[in-house]
């Protein structure tokens, strides 16, 4: 594991924001001390550009969800700084914080779904927070949810719906108001392969249209196969940040395809998950 990690921690340089932008993400020396002495992170760095597709990857432990919640100002860094499209989010005041979380999009791998609500209220909930008007709830919502492939679902509640639908559900919430950046964590840990390759194929749609997007994730196979920017922490730190490979004008049912021969899945699972189409408003 150690040559592993020292092979790789120079090869490839990770993309740089253009020259004028600040990068959406940028984190300067942060180091992170729970209560009790536990060195969470360890004088991380980690600049990440306006439009990049990021897997944040490692052990248990290693670190990645107190990145994710540092991201959202739900943690304070115990030094260095954590910087959002170039603010210093560590300098906000609390009332402030909202304001800073309607421009990030979060995944969860549980969902987070309001049981008792439609799917169409569920990721019009996104929007009435933020004030948006009923017209702007109207047109935005439907839009979403056909671009998730869940435009037959709108009156379902969330125990009528599939894992893998539970899942593109939580993904038009945290997208339908189209934050520059979407942070999912853990986004297809809880479902079966065939699933798994939708939510990829649908993030990866997401990213195409200008978002900035960092899946967290321990799926091995998926990152290898999806050849996207890599960023692996272990003990706190960062071993490991390379450009697996560039990004390519593939549409995303050509990536879709692609996913899934290279990750063996067969032509029974192709364009299905659980009996609906998983490419509907996609390509």
């Amino acid at each position: 594991m150690a040559r592993s990690r020292k092979r790789h921690e120079h090869d490839d340089q990770p993309r740089r924001p253009r020259a004028g932008r600040a990068p959406i993400i940028e984190l300067n020396d942060v180091t992170k001390v729970y209560p009790g002495g536990h060195m969470a992170l360890d004088r991380v760095s980690l600049s990440i550009g306006r439009g990049e597709f990021v897997f944040l990857v490692g052990p248990t432990g290693c670190g990645k969800s107190t990145l994710i919640k540092m991201l959202i100002r739900e943690l304070s860094a115990t030094d260095g700084s954590v910087k959002i499209a170039g603010r210093d989010i560590g300098a906000l005041p609390e009332k402030k914080i909202p304001q800073l979380r309607r421009n990030i999009g979060t995944v969860f791998q549980d969902f987070k779904l309001l049981p008792n609500r439609t799917v169409y209220d569920n990721v019009a909930y996104a929007l009435q927070v933020i004030g948006a008007s009923r017209a702007e709830i109207r047109e935005q919502v439907p839009a979403t949810l056909r671009m998730v492939g869940l435009s037959t679902k709108l009156n379902s509640y969330p125990d009528q719906l599939s894992g893998g639908e539970q899942q593109r559900t939580a993904v038009a919430r945290a997208f339908v108001n189209h934050p520059p950046l979407l942070l999912a964590d853990e986004p297809s840990g809880n479902l079966d392969p065939v699933t798994s390759i939708g939510i990829m194929q649908l993030l990866y749609r997401i990213n195409k249209t200008g978002t900035t997007v960092v899946v967290v994730t321990h799926d091995r196979e998926m990152v290898d196969n999806m050849r996207r920017r890599v960023v692996e922490l272990y003990e706190g730190r960062v071993v490991r940040d390379e450009v697996s490979g560039g990004y390519t004008e593939e549409s995303t049912s050509e990536f879709g395809l692609r996913m899934r021969a290279e990750m063996g899945v067969g032509a029974q699972g192709e364009g299905q998950t659980n009996g609906h189409s998983r490419d509907h408003g996609l390509a």
